[in-house]
């Protein structure tokens, strides 16, 4: 028995949260089998099982584990060598009708208590314990569906009776009634999560999930249709919502359909749906009552906007969408007097998402004037607003109007994803609506609900992704969009800087600059913009754009700017393209700003996150290399840019070559050293700029062997900036490793010349790699 004791604590410790069975688990479940005292072993097991879960109060922390068990021994069966009897087939059904009607019982214990406390909203226990149901389940499926439906049936036929009743059932009983289907509905979907082969299977599964569809005829019938505000509701149709997700995935699609003729042969006798359109259309019809009918809840919309979001990307599902009526309906009326959460300011954020949606299922179609006939809802928001007079435009019935548009436009942009598609859009709003939303920002500039969501939408409508904004050569839309974007950021921007300070300034003040900073990255990078355009004709789009925007970065505390993550995000990525597309605006600016852009950078490096890293180390690199090649190198500057430049070194001394840069580099070196950052690529570009930037030593040796300087090696003449670097770094370290790390310092500029062409760049690059390998194997 000791020794049958060891196999068993062997299979749980190797761990019960694995769902895969080993060779290794069928090696130990063959041993077990073929012991002397297998079936006494395997009867106390079970009889201490079934016990466990009669006495709910006190076991249900091992439940889990001992669910693990039998998972594991009946996933290891198929590969078992030898034909000795488990006898696993004799306890599974029986532990599985226990294991209902335990949660039964405990439903029925918890009404005497608190109405509010239910065992379903304990999400990760309720996967923990579902998890190991299709196992246990599939392992003697029809047994153990036989006692699924012999223990939901009578349950489904009270609801059914309870529903047509005249007069509603006790509010606690009907409570009961639906927490019991939405728990027998949770295990069925976890069954059909794990899909196994086989008509036997399959006939199963239709037998289980015909119930399911059947119980969808009656939640929304009768006197239910009020009860939409109960929670006891909202957690059966979350339930329903799940089994959809895990019979979609199953069971819907043209493969599906193929591989699955059983089941369907069943439905059609079980419930007279024939194929997977008519089994969709249940399932939209489900989705479409829901977006009516639950505006109380925002959870159950947003899960509700999930499936059908999952629908609708699927490559099978999104086109088999669009041949129902009830997907064509709501293309078509998607407004407030049909999907009633539409209305609540509490969903307003679920909007975006429904509409996104709505453009995906638009848009597989490609057609302008089936996309102009669905847009009628919005054509008739946008009427409304663009003839309010400017005297009652700042009303809270213009305020909701207004983010609701602006909401549901930006999933429409969302659903854009190629030219075609975004030119519908374009061409829709542009010239003819555009003038609104210049229109909110000058009255609604002190209101962030309302300007985040429009800013939202605009940083969406000029984002490049997928290469949507490729606008024909001989087109001026690029620029007349970013004309539009400048109007908004600027009236926007100025408004916003002049207003006073709130005690809440990431929601007053910093989100909105965040936004625009967004705004204004996009717009830079998205590559449809001929800039130059702006200066050639005295344009001020581009430069009040750009001032306004860095204005509204700069006013926000380096330490608050660092403490925001998503501001953080936007201030970096605004600074990098700015550096790499509009180095003259930077250059342009006086020494105070430059100074604190410089200081930002320097912060930059000192945080943890990759990409922030890598967008700093982008910049400096870009700064340092213009200073290398037009001052370093140059006898005097000669294009406005390195004018600039050194202008800016001549009035600030301390951000290149001394104190900043070295800080910069010092930064960089520690990076390199003691983080586990792994693209060091991005690194080695600025500090190879920076190393060069203040290499006098190896001028003056030029001069005198009058020799090239691109052609000096660097080893043993190095700058004063990496001479310093090195040293301040290497009083930081333990005096065993100074010497080590010194020597690793004077590999590193091996074969390195005073040059910053590609050739140099990958060689610092793999010294670099090599001076961090050969430190960190210490």
């Amino acid at each position: 028995m000791e020794n049958l004791q060891t196999v068993m604590n062997n299979l749980r410790t190797q761990g019960v949260r694995k769902r895969r069975t080993t060779n290794e688990d069928s090696l130990q479940l063959s041993e077990l089998v073929n012991m002397e005292s297998y079936s006494e072993w395997i009867h106390a097991v079970a009889e201490f099982t079934l016990r466990s879960l009669q006495s709910w109060q006190w076991a249900s922390s091992s439940i889990y584990y001992l669910l693990g068990l039998w998972s594991r021994l009946v996933s290891s069966v198929r590969y078992m060598k030898g034909d000795m009897p488990t006898m696993l087939d004799k306890f599974v059904p029986d532990i599985i009708d226990r294991f209902l009607s335990s949660k039964f019982e405990s439903f029925q214990a918890g009404l005497s208590d608190d109405l509010s406390e239910n065992p379903l909203d304990n999400a990760e226990l309720l996967q923990d314990q579902l998890d190991f149901i299709p196992y246990l389940c599939r392992f003697q499926y029809e047994s153990c569906s036989k006692h699924i439906l012999q223990i939901s049936d009578p349950v489904l036929q009270t609801y059914l009776e309870a529903v047509t009743l005249e007069v509603p059932m006790d509010k606690s009983k009907l409570f009961l009634i639906e927490t019991k289907l939405a728990w027998i509905v949770h295990v069925v979907a976890a069954i059909l999560k794990t899909k196994y082969s086989g008509e036997t299977q399959e006939i199963h599964d239709a037998d289980l999930s015909a119930r399911v569809f059947r119980l969808i005829n009656i939640t929304d019938s009768g006197f239910q249709s009020q009860r939409y505000a109960e929670i006891s509701k909202q957690r059966l149709d979350h339930a329903i919502l799940i089994f959809f997700q895990h019979f979609k995935r199953s069971y819907v699609g043209d493969q599906a359909m193929q591989s699955s003729k059983q089941l369907y042969t069943r439905f059609s006798e079980l419930l007279g749906l024939n194929d997977h359109l008519l089994v969709l259309n249940v399932i939209v019809g489900k989705i479409a009552t829901n977006l009516k009918c639950y505006p109380e809840s925002d959870e159950v919309i947003n899960h509700t906007l999930n499936l059908f979001l999952e629908m609708a990307t699927g490559y099978m599902t999104g086109k088999l969408l669009l041949k129902l009526d009830t997907v064509q309906l709501i293309i078509s009326h998607h407004n407030r007097e049909h999907f009633s959460f539409l209305k609540d300011y509490r969903c307003s954020r679920s909007r975006t998402s429904f509409f996104y949606i709505i453009g995906l299922l638009v848009f597989m179609e490609e057609s302008f004037l089936k996309f102009k006939s669905s847009m009628d809802p919005l054509l008739q928001d946008f009427v409304t607003l663009e003839s309010t007079p400017d005297a009652i435009f700042r009303t809270d019935t213009a305020k909701q109007a207004l983010i609701g548009l602006v909401r549901d436009l930006r999933g429409i942009a969302m659903a854009t994803n190629s030219r075609k598609t975004y030119t519908f859009l374009f061409d829709w709003l542009y010239p003819a609506h555009m003038p609104l939303f210049l229109k909110a920002i000058l009255h609604w500039a002190d209101t962030p609900e309302v300007t985040n969501p429009l800013l939202k939408f605009v940083a969406e409508f000029v984002w490049n992704k997928s290469q949507r904004l490729t606008f024909d050569a001989s087109s001026p839309n690029g620029i007349l969009l970013f004309r539009e974007v400048s109007k908004l950021v600027v009236s926007y921007g100025s408004r916003i800087l002049s207003l006073p300070n709130h005690a809440d300034m990431y929601s007053s003040k910093y989100k909105g600059t965040w936004i625009v900073l967004t705004i204004i990255s996009r717009a830079l990078a998205g590559n449809y913009v001929n800039f130059g355009v702006f200066e050639i004709y005295g344009d001020r789009a581009l430069a009040d754009a750009l001032d306004i925007a860095l204005k509204m970065a700069l006013s926000i505390p380096l330490a608050d700017l660092l403490a925001y993550r998503k501001v953080t995000v936007a201030y970096f990525t605004f600074l990098e393209v700015l550096i790499k597309s509009q180095i003259t605006f930077i250059l342009n600016l006086d020494s105070t700003t430059f100074m604190l852009i410089a200081g930002s950078i320097q912060a930059g490096l000192q945080l943890s996150d990759t990409n922030i890293l890598s967008q700093c180390a982008s910049a400096v690199d870009y700064l340092a290399s213009l200073y290398f090649h037009h001052i370093t190198l140059g006898e005097s500057p000669t294009s406005p840019a390195s004018l600039n430049l050194a202008r800016h070194v001549a009035d600030s001394p301390s951000i290149f070559p001394e104190v900043t840069a070295l800080q910069i580099l010092k930064s960089l070196f520690e990076v390199v050293l003691f983080e586990d950052y792994g693209n060091q690529w991005s690194l080695s570009r600025p500090m190879l700029s920076l190393i060069l930037i203040n290499e006098e030593a190896g001028v003056i040796l030029a001069s005198m062997l009058v020799m090239p300087d691109s052609c000096i090696p660097l080893q043993g003449t190095l700058s004063m900036m990496f001479t310093n670097a090195k040293a301040q770094i290497l009083v930081t370290q333990p005096m065993d490793d100074q010497q080590r790390l010194s020597l690793c310092f004077d590999q590193l500029m091996t074969d390195i010349t005073r040059s910053l062409d590609q050739k140099n760049r990958d060689k610092f690059t793999q010294n670099l790699t090599r001076f961090s390998t050969e430190f960190r194997s210490r």
